[in-house]
């Protein structure tokens, strides 16, 4: 049973989350949190949300997505704040997903070293250069530089 002090306006969470109002409106209207409603319309968000949107600005900075996110916020319990077992589960899963992301980063670091560096300007010898769309396959844009495609 929640009780008024269980409760927060949107101005509260506002302020102790450090976003802006219109921003929790906006999560709310994603789906990645919920709102109750008084007698008066008035939104109310319960005290758990201040964890669920600090977690939603953390995956924020990590490079996740808004529907990654919402996939792991819907992973918690709703109605009461997360344990430490309830965040473990997903920082285990984050940690598999930010290493792959790192893995791409650095595959894609090391080939625009030698491109940018090579000089060669001629596509012929270019190692990022797609010579009759072989990587089409792989969906659009610049893949040999994206998710450890190799030339070839």
């Amino acid at each position: 049973m929640l009780h008024g002090h269980d409760l927060l306006a949107i101005g509260d969470l506002a302020r102790r989350t450090g976003l802006s109002v219109s921003a929790i409106r906006f999560y709310e209207g994603k789906g990645l949190i919920r709102s109750l409603r008084t007698a008066g319309g008035q939104r109310r968000f319960l005290r758990s949300d201040i964890r669920r949107l600090s977690f939603l600005l953390i995956a924020q900075q990590l490079g996740l997505t808004l529907p990654e996110i919402a996939g792991e916020l819907a992973r918690l319990p709703h109605g009461r704040t997360p344990t430490a077992a309830d965040w473990r589960v997903i920082s285990t899963r984050l940690r598999r997903t930010i290493d792959a992301r790192i893995a791409a980063l650095e595959r894609t670091r090391d080939a625009l070293d030698g491109c940018i560096g090579c000089g060669c300007l001629s596509l012929r010898k270019c190692r990022l250069y797609n010579p009759d769309d072989r990587a089409a396959r792989g969906g659009a844009g610049p893949r040999f530089a994206m998710a450890g495609h190799e030339p070839g």
